[in-house]
C-alpha cells in the first residue's frame, strides 16, 4: 500500500478494514473495505488531498449530513461520513455488479426499453431527492451502478456538499466539480444557483449516451466540451440512432435545452414523457432554446451581441479550465429583430465591429448597420432599395446594388450622400466585393468587371464569365464560380484555372485558407498559394450547414477572424443537396414520392393530377438538368429531354397534358415542347434574345413567359396558333415574373422587385390594369391560385419558409384581405412548388431530411451566428498550419 493509503487505513482500523483499491474519480478514490461493526462490505471513498487541502473538513461534515436522510430505491444510501487522518471520507454500500460507464464502454449503446428503463428509474431518484432539497450536480454514468439491473444512484448530494464548503472557492483552485461531458450549461459557466432542471439536463445527456453511443457533446479537451455545452446545440439522437421513438427523442432534446426555463420543471415530468408516446414538443425533436427573431433568449448561457461585455463573462467563466494561450471560440446568436433578410447575407466588416444586411423593415428595403456593442441595426441613409452590400476595406464605407437600375453605389457607413460607380445601362450589376482599398470586383449579367474604388471606367474581364467574385487581398486576382466550379482569374496572365471542381461562394482569409460552398453543401477549407495561386492541400469541411444558395455566399469572416454565418441547409441552384418531392395537404400531412436518392427541383402537376414533371439535376455533368415525368399511379419515372450537352429546366404542361414545354439551352435559353409520353423529338416553340422561362401555358394556347436580358425581366405573351411575335405584358425599370393567371382569366398574380423587396402583385388579365399588393413582408414569390379562385398561396423566404395564403374578393371590386399563415418547412426555393388541380394538395421539392411542420410550426428553421476566434477553431480543423 501507498503511504497515503497505510495512513488511512491505519486512521480507521477500528471501524474498517480497507481491503483493494476499486477505483478513481474526479473528486475520490474508491476502495473495498470491511464495515467491521456490522460485519459488510462498504464501498469507502476518500476525497483526493488537493482537493481536501482547500475545504473545511467540518463544514464538509455538516453539509454531507443532508443526503444522509435520503432513502430511495434508487439511491445509494450514505452510511458514513467524517475526517481520519487529516483525510475527508464518507462510506456507501458496496453493490455487486458494475457502473453503467462499465457497461456502456463494453456494449457502447444498450437497448432502448432498458435505456428507458434506467433513466426512468435514475429520474425518479433525482425527483425525490429534489423534493428535499438536495441536488445531485453530478450525474453521470460513473455514479450509476447497476444491481441486478437495477440502477442505483451514487455520490448523492456530494458534489453540493464540496461546493458549500468550498465557501464559493472551487473555481479559484482549478478544480472541476463535475465530468465535462454531463455538464449542464449553467454549470459550465459557473452559475452560483444551480437548479433541479441542471440534474435534469445531466440524466438527458446520460440517456443520450445511451442510447447514440456517445454523449451529446464531444471535444478534444474539457474546454472545447464545455464550449460546445455552452454555445452548440446537439445533433438529434434519431440522426445517430433512427429506432429511436419519436417521444424519447423529443424528450431527450427538451431535457438538453441550454436555458433551465425551457426544460422539463422537474425530473418526473421527464420520467413521463418517455413513457408517453404521444409526447412532443412545440418544435419536436429540434427544439432548441437558441434565439432567432423573435426567439427566446438565455440571460448568460447564449449571449447576444448588445455588449462586448457578455463576450468577457464567458471567457470568464469557462477560462480557468484553459490551459490553451490562444483565444477561444465562442458562438453567438444573432438576431435581425423585425428585419426580412432581401437577396443578402449578413456580412461582417474586415475589423469584425460591425454587420451589415440588406432587408425590408417595416415597409423600407434598405441596408441596415449594427455596430458591435448596439443592441439594433438601423438604416443606412442613401440605401434605399439596396441589396448585397460589401464594406470597403478601411470599414468606412457600403457599397452595393441598387434593385431599381441594377446600378453600383457606394455610400458611408455612417450615412449620407450615394456616389454611383456603375450605372446599370454600363452593365447591369449582380453583387460586387470591394477587396482592395482602389478596386471593387462585381458580376453581371456579361460577365465579371473591375471598377476603381473612386469610380471610373469599368473594365470587363473575358476569361472571367462566372459569378460570386471575390478579389483577393493583394489584389492579383479574382475568386469567381464559373461552370459549377470555383476558379482563379490571375490579372498578371489574363487567364482563369479552376482551384476546386463541384464548389461555388470561395473567398480567402488571413490563416492562408481558400473557403467555399461544396455542390452538395457544407464549408470547406483548403490550404492556397496567395502568391502562386494554388491550392497546396487537402480540403476539410469545416462547417456542415451554411444556408447557401445560387445567389448568396451564407457566410461572411472578418480579417481578425470573426465569423458570420446563416445556418441551415445549402440550397444551391444547379448542385446542392438531395431533395425530396412531397405531396402534401394543408394540415402538413405528407407522402414522400419514391424516387431514388438525387436533387429534383420546379416540380409542375399535369392539369389531370396524375403525374408531376420535374427537373433532375445530374452531378455528373456539372449540374446540368433534364426533365423526366413521375406516375402517381404508376409511381414510375420517366426521363423526358436526353441531350446532354444541353440544360433542361423549367418544364411546363400543355392545358391538354399531352406535351411539356421546357427551356433549354441554345444562343441563350430558348423554349423547347415535346410530347410527354416521348412519341416524338422536341421542336423549337420560341428563340428571341435573352433568356426564357415559361410560366404558364393557357387554354387558348396562349404562353406567358418570362424574359431576361440585360435590363432585368419582364413579362411577355405569345401565341401558339398565331405564331407572330411575343407580346408584353407586363415592362418595367424592375424585374417581373413567375406569373399565374385566375381560374376565371380576369386576374394574374404575379412577383415584382420594383419596391425594392420581392413581393406578389395582382392585375387584371389579358390587359394589365389595376394593380393590388398581396404580400408586404418581403422574399415572397411563386403564387397559385385555389381551385375556386377565391385565394392566392405563396412563399415567404424568411426567417423561414412559410406558404401564406391572401383571400381575394371580386364584389364590387377587387379586394385583397390580410394573408395568413398555412405550414412552414425547408424548401429548395420559392419556384419549386405546385398546386394540385383540385386545389387541395400540392407538391414541393423540399431538403432531404427536412419533414413539414403544420399550423404555423417551423421545421428545419435555421439560424445566424456569431462564432468569435474562429480561426483557432479553423487552425485545429486544418490540423494546425496556418499561413499568414
Amino acid at each position: 500500500m501507498s503511504d497515503v493509503l497505510g495512513r488511512l487505513s491505519a486512521a480507521l482500523s477500528d471501524r474498517y478494514r480497507i481491503e483493494r483499491e476499486l477505483g478513481q474519480g474526479g473528486m475520490a478514490t474508491v476502495y473495498l473495505a470491511l464495515d467491521l461493526k456490522h460485519d459488510r462490505k462498504v464501498a469507502l471513498k476518500f476525497l483526493k488531498p488537493e482537493l481536501a487541502a482547500v475545504l473545511g473538513a467540518e463544514r464538509f461534515v455538516v453539509e454531507i449530513k443532508t443526503t444522509a436522510a435520503l432513502q430511495h430505491p434508487h439511491i445509494l444510501p450514505l452510511f458514513d461520513s467524517g475526517t481520519a487522518g487529516g483525510f475527508l471520507f464518507y462510506v456507501m454500500p458496496y453493490i455487486e455488479g458494475e457502473t453503467l460507464r462499465g457497461k456502456l464502454d463494453r456494449e457502447t449503446q444498450l437497448g432502448i426499453d432498458e435505456a428507458v428503463r434506467i433513466a426512468t428509474d435514475v429520474a425518479s431518484a433525482l425527483h425525490y431527492a429534489h423534493q428535499h432539497g438536495v441536488i445531485h450536480r453530478d450525474i453521470k454514468p460513473e455514479n450509476i451502478l447497476l444491481h441486478d439491473g437495477r440502477p442505483m444512484v451514487a455520490d448523492f448530494g456530494i458534489a453540493l456538499a464540496v461546493s458549500a464548503a468550498a465557501g464559493g472557492r472551487m473555481t479559484e483552485t482549478g478544480l472541476s466539480l463535475g465530468t465535462p461531458h454531463y455538464m449542464s450549461p449553467e454549470q459550465a459557466t459557473a452559475e452560483k444557483d444551480i437548479s433541479a432542471r441542471s440534474d435534469v439536463y445531466s440524466i438527458g445527456s446520460v440517456l443520450y449516451e445511451m442510447l447514440a453511443g456517445q454523449p451529446p457533446h464531444l471535444g478534444g479537451s474539457a474546454q472545447q466540451i464545455i464550449m460546445k455545452i455552452i454555445t452548440e446545440t446537439p445533433q438529434a439522437v434519431t440522426s445517430l440512432r433512427k429506432s429511436v421513438p419519436q417521444n424519447v427523442a423529443a424528450a431527450v432534446a427538451k431535457s438538453l435545452e441550454k436555458l433551465p426555463a425551457d426544460r422539463f420543471e422537474s425530473a418526473a415530468k421527464f420520467a413521463e414523457a418517455l413513457g408517453n408516446a404521444a409526447f412532443t414538443t412545440e418544435r419536436g425533436e429540434a427544439a432548441s432554446a437558441l434565439t432567432g427573431a423573435g426567439g427566446r433568449r438565455s440571460r448568460r448561457i447564449i449571449a447576444s451581441l448588445a455588449t462586448v461585455a457578455v463576450v468577457a463573462t464567458i471567457v470568464a467563466a469557462w477560462g480557468w479550465l484553459r490551459s490553451d494561450p490562444e483565444p477561444q471560440p465562442a458562438r453567438l446568436d444573432l438576431s435581425l429583430g423585425a428585419i426580412v433578410p432581401n437577396l443578402s447575407n449578413v456580412i461582417i466588416s474586415p475589423d469584425g465591429s460591425m454587420l451589415a444586411i440588406a432587408g425590408t423593415l417595416g415597409t423600407e428595403q434598405a441596408i441596415y448597420l449594427r455596430r458591435i456593442g448596439e443592441p439594433d441595426f438601423q438604416k443606412i441613409l442613401g440605401t434605399d432599395g439596396g441589396i448585397r452590400p460589401s464594406f470597403s476595406p478601411d470599414n468606412k464605407w457600403i457599397v452595393f446594388r441598387k434593385l431599381a437600375d441594377n446600378s453600383l453605389i457606394k455610400v458611408a457607413v455612417t450615412g449620407g450622400q450615394a456616389l454611383t460607380l456603375v450605372r446599370g445601362t454600363e452593365a447591369s450589376v449582380l453583387e460586387a466585393h470591394w477587396g482592395t482599398e482602389d478596386q471593387i470586383v462585381f458580376s453581371s449579367v456579361q460577365g465579371v468587371h473591375t471598377v476603381a474604388a473612386p469610380g471610373g471606367p469599368i473594365r470587363r474581364w473575358e476569361k472571367a464569365t462566372g459569378r460570386h467574385p471575390f478579389l483577393l487581398p493583394d489584389g492579383s486576382g479574382i475568386l469567381h464560380s464559373q461552370g459549377g466550379n470555383v476558379s482563379v482569374l490571375d490579372f498578371a496572365t489574363d487567364s482563369s484555372t479552376v482551384l476546386v471542381p463541384q464548389a461555388r461562394h470561395a473567398s480567402y482569409v488571413a490563416t492562408g485558407h481558400l473557403l467555399y460552398i461544396a455542390e452538395d453543401g457544407g464549408l470547406f477549407a483548403v490550404p492556397f498559394d496567395l502568391g502562386r495561386h494554388r491550392v497546396t492541400g487537402s480540403a476539410v469541411r469545416v462547417l456542415d450547414r451554411v444556408a447557401a444558395t445560387g445567389v448568396l455566399r451564407g457566410y461572411s469572416v472578418s480579417r481578425g477572424g470573426v465569423l458570420v454565418h446563416h445556418e441551415g441547409a445549402s440550397n444551391l441552384a444547379g448542385g446542392g443537396g438531395e431533395t425530396i418531392l412531397l405531396v402534401m395537404d394543408f394540415a402538413g400531412k405528407a407522402d414522400t414520392l419514391r424516387l431514388p436518392a438525387g436533387r429534383r427541383v420546379l416540380p409542375r402537376f399535369a392539369p389531370s393530377g396524375r403525374a408531376i414533371a420535374f427537373e433532375y439535376v445530374d452531378r455528373s455533368r456539372n449540374g446540368a438538368s433534364d426533365i423526366y415525368t413521375f406516375d402517381l399511379v404508376t409511381g414510375t419515372s420517366t426521363q423526358i429531354t436526353f441531350d446532354k450537352e444541353k440544360d433542361h429546366d423549367e418544364p411546363t404542361w400543355s392545358p391538354d397534358g399531352k406535351r411539356i414545354l421546357f427551356t433549354k439551352d441554345s444562343a441563350g435559353e430558348d423554349l423547347f415542347s415535346k410530347p410527354a409520353d416521348n412519341s416524338a423529338a422536341e421542336e423549337l416553340v420560341l428563340t428571341m434574345p435573352g433568356d426564357q422561362n415559361a410560366t404558364a401555358w393557357l387554354d387558348d394556347g396562349t404562353l406567358v413567359f418570362e424574359s431576361r436580358g440585360a435590363s432585368g425581366a419582364d413579362l411577355l405573351t405569345y401565341s401558339l396558333t398565331a405564331k407572330g411575335k411575343p407580346s408584353a405584358y407586363l415592362e418595367a425599370p424592375w424585374n417581373e415574373g413567375m406569373l399565374a393567371v385566375s381560374p376565371d382569366l380576369k386576374l394574374a398574380a404575379f412577383v415584382s422587385d420594383e419596391t425594392g423587396s420581392s413581393e406578389v402583385w395582382l392585375r387584371t388579365w389579358p390587359v394589365a390594369e389595376g394593380k393590388w399588393r398581396l404580400s408586404f413582408s418581403g422574399g415572397a414569390g411563386a403564387p397559385r391560385w385555389s381551385r375556386d379562385g377565391r385565394y392566392v398561396y405563396y412563399w415567404r423566404t424568411a426567417p423561414v419558409d412559410t406558404l401564406f395564403r391572401a383571400r381575394v374578393d371580386r364584389a364590387p371590386g377587387v379586394v385583397v384581405r390580410s394573408p395568413e399563415r398555412v405550414l412552414t418547412l425547408n424548401l429548395v426555393d420559392v419556384y419549386s412548388w405546385d398546386m394540385h388541380p383540385d386545389g387541395k394538395r400540392f407538391v414541393v421539392a423540399a431538403v432531404a431530411g427536412a419533414p413539414a411542420a403544420p399550423s404555423g410550426g417551423v421545421a428545419n428553421a435555421s439560424r445566424y451566428l456569431v462564432v468569435l476566434n474562429w480561426f483557432t477553431e479553423l487552425r485545429a480543423m486544418m490540423g494546425g498550419g496556418a499561413r499568414r
